[in-house]
Formats: C-alpha cells, structure tokens, sequence
C-alpha cells in the first residue's frame, strides 16, 4: 500500500473527519500519512475513487449506489449520521408545521417557484426528486443544481432562489445571509435516510482489513464525542475550519444529532428504499443487493454493541 492514506470528505462540518483531521494518534496508528481532500458532492467523490484518487471517503449513500451500479469499485463499511436532509426559505415562506405535517402542502408553496440542491445523484436531489414525483409537482417547480452547496446560499441571498434542500451546514450559513429558516425538518425528509456511510476501495479492503479496523475504532472515538460533548467536538471542527466560530459549528450539530458508526437494520432499511428509487427514477440501470454495497465484517469487530442513533438511557 502507498505511504499516503486519501480520505474524500465532503465541506459540510457534521462529520467526523474535521475532528479526526488533527488527532494525531490515527496518524501513528495508520503508520502513514493522512491526505484530506475536500469535495463538493458526493458525485465527484464517486469519480475520484473511479480514477483511484483516494481510498477512503465519506459520502451520503444514493451517490456511491449510483457509482456501484456503474462499476466503481466501493462499499460501504461502516454508518456515521442518519437524517441529514433539511428544507430551507426565506422566512416569508410557512413551516410545515403550519401546514399540520402535510408534506405535499408545505412543497406547493413553491409551485413556480425555483429550489437550489446541490449536484444530481446527491442525497439532497434524490430526497427532493422523489417528493416532487411523488406530489405531482415535478413540472410546476424549477429546480436548479449546484457543484457547491455554499452557492445555494448564495443565490437566495440574491433571491435567484426561494428555497433549498441541503445539510444543517447549509441551513446555518444561510441564516447568516439572510432572513432565512427551516421550513421541513430532518425527520420529515425519509426518516432514517443514510446521510453518510463510510466507503473503501475494495482493493483495501482485501490487501489491508487491518487499516480499516483501526480507522473505524478512531471514527467511532469521534462520532460518540459528537454525540455527547457537542461543545468540545464543536471547538475542534472550529479550529480545524479556520473560518467557522465554535457557535456557528453548535449550530451546525444540534439541527440533525444522530451519530453512531452503526450499520443498523433501520439504516439498512432506508438505504435499500433508496436502491428501489433510484431505479425507478432512472438513476441506476438495474437493483442493487445488499451485499453490492455493504461489508459487515469491520463493524461485527469494532462496534458489536446497540447502536446510538436513537437516544436511550444509560446509553452513550
């Protein structure tokens, strides 16, 4: 195996690498250099693995399923978040609470109207796709596409759009742009959705099971500090950002908790839901199984006990 271990990361700031990026002590248990390399998409990560520009990443699942049905040589070894997915808009606009939980209701508002979600293939744009299909609005909203999700932000500040779908990140940095809010919360938006896994090449999963082992024990040590001490794993994502205030980054992490490195049977369920739907809206040219994405056997080693997605007492 090369000297330096690449790991694809997206820019949102409610995973686990931004902590791991200075823990020193993943560096001396890998016995190798660690490149971080940031991307905008899952999509792109997708092909930078096709072009073996790195070995590991992560990435929310609808991407790598399409990216599998295509051949790239992935799969999933581990959980990380679950519900990452929010609906934003300018406060002129109801939440869907004022609409007594109707989906279909709160999305009409929009009819007309032009929604911003990051690339095709993302998690956020299948999420979307499949609720416009589903309430027959797909040719009554306009939807536009975007490389990087910080330019949907961007773009209803100059009200080129009037709404977006995207991660807490994006719904945060809006807020600071513009009198702007959650209008669809997480749970609404296909409960239990994988926001992301954790992907290897399958190359390293066959010559070196040993690194991914110590990887995940470092990324499960990670993910229960997000979960139960928001404010330390906020000042290291801070430091670690550069640019992003500890309070920004709290923010950030209280819209959507749900951290555990689990591959749960909820987790599992929603991912084959996804399988089922990206094939029916064209993404993918023929079912996936479950064994085409998934590898168990890491996780039976290193997080054998319940899952932490869901809060339960006496547990952490």
């Amino acid at each position: 195996m090369k000297d330096i271990f690449s790991i694809g990361h997206l820019s949102t700031i409610y995973h686990t690498s931004f902590i791991l990026m200075e823990d020193k002590k993943l560096v001396e248990d890998l016995n190798r250099t660690i490149e971080w390399v940031l991307f905008g998409t899952g999509p792109a990560m997708v092909k930078a693995f096709e072009k073996g520009q790195i070995d590991m990443g992560y990435m929310g699942l609808p991407p790598a399923i399409i990216g599998i049905n295509k051949g790239v040589p992935i799969k999933c070894v581990a959980g990380g978040h679950v519900e990452g997915t929010i609906m934003i808009a300018s406060e002129k606009y109801n939440k869907i609470g004022e609409f007594d939980g109707d989906i279909a209701k709160c999305f009409s508002q929009f009819i007309g109207k032009n929604i911003g979600v990051p690339s095709r293939g993302s998690i956020h744009e299948v999420i979307l796709t499949y609720f416009l299909k589903q309430y027959n609005l797909t040719n009554n909203i306009n939807i536009k596409h975007y490389a990087q999700p910080e330019f949907i932000a961007l773009d209803m500040k100059k009200q080129i759009l009037d709404a977006a779908i995207g991660t807490p990140a994006l719904a945060v940095f809006a807020q600071t742009l513009l009198p702007s809010h959650i209008i669809i919360p997480a749970k609404y938006l296909w409960p239990n959705n994988p926001s992301y896994g954790i992907f290897f090449h399958k190359s390293l999963i066959k010559s070196h099971p040993e690194i991914i082992i110590t990887f995940l024990k470092h990324h499960k040590k990670a993910s229960k500090l997000l979960r139960t001490s928001k404010s330390v794993a906020a000042e290291i994502i801070s430091r670690n950002f550069g640019i992003l205030s500890k309070p920004y980054v709290e923010s950030v992490l209280n819209i959507s908790p749900k951290y555990c490195i689990a591959l749960t049977e909820n987790y599992l369920k929603a991912t084959m839901q996804f399988v089922n739907k990206l094939y029916e809206l064209g993404y993918i040219s023929e079912l996936l199984d479950i064994e085409h994405i998934f590898e168990f056997s890491f996780l039976e080693k290193v997080h054998p006990e319940e899952n932490h997605y869901i809060k339960k007492k006496n547990l952490t």
